[in-house]
């Protein structure tokens, strides 16, 4: 993993260290095929350069968000931003539902939007065909 993504944990309070550790871990082992690294002062892994989940900490706690989450059609994310992002925040490790987390992190893989090429095509994102056998 990335070095500067344990640093980013170390420097949370201790509650959320916990939660963000957590989930660095589990996000990589589950996505083997993305890459992390601090984006935009916040952990987040790739797929093909595509930013598809990462988290940060806000007022409201640890935010767990997924670029592309509003196309996931989950009751639990909440729309962040004005693109497709949706997200969920934790105040503890065991508020974390593994079974949600595990559809979360597959949608991830197989439901994406193009913000890799947002900036070339002035704002517009386009859903990305992607083969839930690559």
């Amino acid at each position: 993993m990335d070095p500067a993504i344990l640093a980013f944990n170390q420097n949370l309070s201790l509650q959320e260290a916990e939660i963000g550790d957590f989930l660095a871990k589990y996000i990589s082992e589950h996505l083997p095929e993305a890459t992390c690294k601090i984006w935009h002062a916040i952990p987040v892994w790739f797929i093909h350069d595509n930013p598809i989940v990462g988290y940060s900490s806000l007022k409201r706690g640890i935010q767990l968000l997924f670029w592309s989450g509003l196309s996931f059609e989950e009751n639990q994310l909440e729309v962040v931003g004005k693109f497709k992002a949706a997200g969920i925040y934790f105040n503890n490790v065991q508020d974390i539902p593994i079974q949600d987390l595990n559809r979360w992190l597959h949608k991830s893989k197989t439901i994406q939007w193009d913000y890799k090429n947002i900036v070339k095509r002035k704002g517009k994102l386009e859903k990305l065909e992607i083969n839930p056998a690559s």
